[in-house]
């Protein structure tokens, strides 16, 4: 089912409007865009929209306050939902906002349902303990000899990848870093890639895996070496199970890590825990035997990292399927184990026997105490003092006089309901309570013109004495009184009660050893779905951090509380992890051995791992400054289709050839549309000085074909003529036949997913999503499309389509760009003479391309062309090499010897890959061989041998070592134009035979 024909059907059926619409496969576009515009925005969507009329404006003024409040809860409640992979914050930001500031902690992309890895990575990161365990791991070359075995190299490789993830939490200068790597290597160990992952199978999974890790460097497989492995002993502890049955007591010895605890039935961590080391009594088998069993447990050896494991999960056997527990569970900051330790259990026996009886004995003053509160034998019990109190009222009130009928009073007599004149004694006595004593409304005979419409009188005794009254009020004050204190004296006995129970466990001998509550990682959801964040203490500046994907912001004990505690929302606790109090080093930072001083950042870091993290932040310094070029360029004529004659004659220096228009790397997955220009100005013209794309161009053609429609009819019309306009221009342009001097593909992403027959909602959103670029801010009848575009593109829920799916075709067509990049850059540099980064362009370029038509024989560029000149640099770069090496020079030889290792052993290994290699291929290769092998009959000096006995086993052999390519220079500007031209001028140039350049 298309994107299209989802939102149709909700359309039909939330709104009952009738809508005949096609699909956009058979050629009817204004039905299908009209699919995506006739649902008004709901309520609440709006918010996101800045240039709103003044006449919006003040309709919004004159709202109730209950509009406010409900907007406002609204707001809230979006606000908690789980963004969507490709909202993911700085997905649509420069990267001058992905700047980290100062040592603001780093946050980690949600690669889409990775939330689980965030937010239990974050809270082990900042355990120092932990983090600098895994920065300082390493293996000695003889350890690694012997990991043959795949779980062996799987540990060995996440932790390679865990370590090169913490180096950049630690030094990166982004505000947020990519974890795909390591969640690659973990996602393979559970069943599915997509799946929710649960926080505590991941954290057991990860845990096993440390551990693994950590034991081959301990070399051994011992008892006594698994011991000594870190991970056992930070997060490992023990405990005695003990059981009776029949008279004998029964313990063992048993291991554990995440200690899980129940929490239905319990209200705070100390009754979880007493309920799992307490098991209750086991009845026996057969009902006529008194014999029973129970067990206890107790915590004989405690981690340093103590971890809870709340079990908020439960099976509904009605429903078949699972069911999440949102029952409130107060936890505290700091947690004393001494009561659940094997070396005072006689003690806490001792203390359980009492905190039994004290809660039998308040079992008993809450049950009088409720008896008070909830009185009588019928159905419907009231509060005895009320009661009392109402029969009070009922004695002192005084019947109402009948004697006149309210019509007939004069305006100057009393009222009917008027009270008798009473004693005052009486009158004390009654008007306990002004309010509920007085019976008689007030009247006003001078400035009413007829009797009171009088409320009907309460009910009162038709006639009794004083005597009676007295008598009857005595009694009732009397034993209100005596219950009245009956009550209080319950309320202090409980009190009393309540408060030995909470210092049972309070005296010094029990608060021996405290547990710091360090991470909370909270789950947001139902049992099937939700998402995951941290709440971390920082222990250097003592206060609570919020990690939730790439937002780290500063907390508070109270919002932690809100979040976690649960009972409110469908959000809370799912694991705490506790600290020992008493171990300092725990959270103690290295310092230097000279100064003393805690060595921060990067001077915390290995030299291999800081080197690895400057090299990343070289790299995104050049991507902002890339992205400043872009965006700050002098405007300029968009080129021409070159001509034979134009192009030929243009041979620029070897100044002029070197890169000169850069772009950033792409960062986080994002909808791409094409490049965005400036504004124009003209709501009908579009001006080339604008340097608006072709993409931007054929938006504002298709608004302005639509300028009829849109006048008549309004923006959804108009919307969807433009939408109408621009898919018959770009399917038309898919059907052009890709030669070598043009490719449509490159002009854009739709091209591209035509031909390779993308699903037609990848397409739909796609192109939607075009009319929502803020560039059509330039009148008002773009602004107008553009905002019904944005509401409408709204309106697509997550379930309507696999965002997965979406995003994976954009991250093809932009590798596909990228392999152009490549290809056109290297031929421009084969065509100057730079054979060797020619060659390293290519080899990337050939790489990527594999990838790509792997999935599709339209997904790449045709495979041979990159392949033949790839082997043309290959022989003239080897040629280079042997000729320095024939040279006889030192500096001569070790220029050969190096371009040998680095540029073409790399690319014979590459090219021999089974999946690769063609028989041009392998005959250029065996050349190379034998022109290498022909040395070895020569005469050479014995350093000349010595030098090509160290790397001419590589060139026979391309088997043994694993494809290392030197990453390629920063490349030009993949802004299509900017490709299509420099495609129609090399491959000019290449029929031509002379060099040419676009700029």
């Amino acid at each position: 089912m298309s994107l299209v024909r989802v939102i149709r059907n909700r359309l039909a059926q939330g709104q009952g409007r009738a809508i005949v619409l096609g699909k956009v496969s058979q050629g009817d576009i204004s039905h299908a865009v009209g699919l995506l515009t006739t649902q008004p925005p709901e309520e609440g969507q709006g918010t996101e929209e800045t240039a709103d009329t003044e006449g919006n404006r003040e309709t919004q003024k004159s709202r109730p306050e209950v509009g406010k409040e409900r907007r406002k809860i609204v707001e809230d409640r979006a606000a908690r939902v789980k963004r969507k992979r490709c909202e993911a914050q700085g997905a649509s930001c420069s990267p001058a906002d992905w700047i980290r500031q100062d040592e603001w902690p780093v946050g980690i992309h949600n690669m889409g349902n990775t939330c689980w890895f965030s937010a239990v990575i974050q809270s082990l990161f900042h355990l120092p303990v932990f983090r600098k365990l895994v920065l300082n791991y390493c293996l000695s070359e003889r350890i690694l000899e012997k990991c043959k075995s795949h779980s062996d190299k799987r540990n060995i490789a996440f932790m390679q990848e865990l370590r090169c993830l913490f180096a950049l939490m630690v030094g990166s200068t982004r505000r947020f870093v990519d974890p795909s790597a390591a969640v690659e290597l973990l996602r393979e160990a559970f069943r599915s890639t997509e799946a929710q992952q649960d926080v505590s199978e991941f954290t057991h999974k990860l845990l096993d895996w440390l551990e693994d890790a950590f034991q081959l460097a301990a070399n051994g497989n011992s008892l006594e070496d698994k011991k000594e492995n870190p991970m056992v002993q930070l997060f490992y502890g023990t405990f005695v199970a003990e059981r009776t049955h029949e008279g004998k007591t029964l313990s063992n010895i048993e291991q554990f890590g995440q200690y899980p605890l129940q929490v239905n039935g319990f209200n705070n961590l100390e009754e979880c825990l007493e309920g799992a080391m307490v098991e209750g009594e086991i009845e026996a088998l057969h009902p006529d035997q008194t014999i029973s069993s129970g067990s206890k447990r107790w915590f004989s050896k405690l981690p340093p990292v103590l971890t809870f494991e709340l079990s908020r999960f439960e099976f509904n056997q009605s429903l078949g399927r699972p069911e999440k527990i949102h029952k409130k569970l107060e936890f505290p900051q700091i947690i004393y184990m001494d009561r659940y330790l094997h070396k005072n259990n006689e003690q806490t026996h001792n203390r359980r026997e009492e905190v039994k009886q004290l809660k039998e004995q308040l079992t008993v003053l809450q049950q009088k105490l409720e008896r008070y509160r909830n009185y009588g034998s019928g159905p419907t019990n009231y509060p005895l003092a009320d009661m009392l109190q109402y029969m009070l009222e009922f004695a002192c009130t005084k019947p109402t006089s009948v004697s006149t009928p309210p019509s007939s009073t004069p305006p100057s007599s009393n009222p009917p309901s008027s009270t008798p004149p009473s004693s005052p004694s009486d009158s004390s006595t009654c008007q306990q309570k002004p309010s509920s004593s007085q019976r008689t409304p007030i009247y006003k005979p001078f400035t009413q013109c007829r009797p009171p419409m009088d409320a009907p009188p309460h009910p009162a005794p038709h006639s009794v004495t004083e005597e009676e009254l007295r008598f009857v009020k005595t009694c009732l004050q009397r034993w209100r009184t005596e219950m009245e204190n009956n009550m209080n004296e319950l309320k202090a006995s409980i009190d009393r009660v309540s408060q030995a129970l909470e210092g049972m466990y309070s005296d010094n001998s029990l608060c021996q050893v405290p547990y710091r509550l360090h991470a909370v990682l909270v789950h947001e959801g139902q049992a099937s779905a939700g998402h995951y964040w941290a709440y971390i203490y920082d222990h250097s500046n003592q206060c609570w951090m919020k990690y939730n994907d790439v937002i780290v912001s500063e907390s508070s004990w109270e919002e932690l509380v809100k979040d976690s505690y649960g009972g409110m929302t469908n959000a809370s606790a799912y694991c705490l992890m506790y600290i020992d109090d008493r171990l300092p080093h725990l959270i103690a930072e290295d310092t230097d051995d000279e100064t003393g001083q805690v060595m921060q950042g990067m001077d915390s870091l290995p030299p291999i791992l800081g080197h690895y993290v400057r090299e990343d932040n070289r790299w995104f310094q050049q991507e902002l400054r890339e992205w400043e070029e872009q965006c700050y360029q002098p405007p300029q004529q968009e080129p021409a289709a070159p001509t034979a004659a134009s192009t030929s004659t243009r041979v620029p220096s070897k100044e002029k050839d070197e890169p000169a228009e850069q772009v950033p790397k792409p960062g986080p997955a994002r909808e791409p549309t094409g490049e965005q220009g400036q504004e124009p100005e003209a709501e009908s013209a579009v001006e080339p000085a604008m340097m608006l794309t072709p993409a931007m161009q054929g938006i504002i053609m298709a608004i302005a074909k639509a300028r009829q429609a849109f006048d008549n009819e309004g923006p959804e019309a108009g919307l969807i003529k433009a939408f109408q306009e621009e898919y018959s221009r770009l399917f038309e342009l898919s059907q052009e036949e890709t030669t070598a001097q043009q490719d449509p593909r490159l002009h854009h992403a739709l091209v591209y997913f035509f031909q390779n027959q993308a699903p037609n909602r990848v397409i739909e959103r796609t192109l939607l999503n075009g009319f929502t670029d803020r560039n059509l801010s330039f009148d008002n009848r773009s602004i107008s499309i553009m905002r019904e575009a944005r509401a409408k593109l709204r309106l697509i829920k997550p379930e309507d389509m696999d965002m997965e799916e979406y995003m994976q075709w954009h991250d093809d067509y932009s590798l596909f760009r990228t392999v152009f990049v490549y290809l056109l850059t290297g031929l421009e540099q084969y065509q100057h003479g730079k054979v060797s980064e020619a060659l390293n362009y290519l080899n990337h370029a050939y790489k990527d391309n594999t990838m790509l038509l792997r999935r599709g024989e339209k997904r790449g560029v045709e495979q041979s062309l990159i392949a033949l000149y790839r082997r043309r640099c290959l022989k003239e770069v080897n040629d280079n090499a042997a000729t320095l090496f024939r040279s006889g020079e030192v500096s001569g030889v070790e220029e050969g010897v190096i371009i040998m290792n680095e540029a073409v052993i790399p690319c014979m290994h590459l090219m021999s890959r089974p999946d690769m290699v063609s028989q041009e291929d392998l005959d250029t290769m065996e050349a190379i061989r034998s022109h290498w092998c022909s040395y070895l009959e020569m005469d050479l000096d014995d350093s000349l041998q010595l030098k090509l006995g160290e790397f001419l086993p590589r060139v026979l052999d391309c088997s043994t070592e694993r494809v290392v390519l030197k990453d390629p220079p920063t490349v030009r500007s993949k802004v299509p134009h900017d490709l299509c031209s420099r495609l129609a001028a090399i491959m000019e140039s290449i029929t031509n035979t002379s060099v040419v350049s676009v700029k």
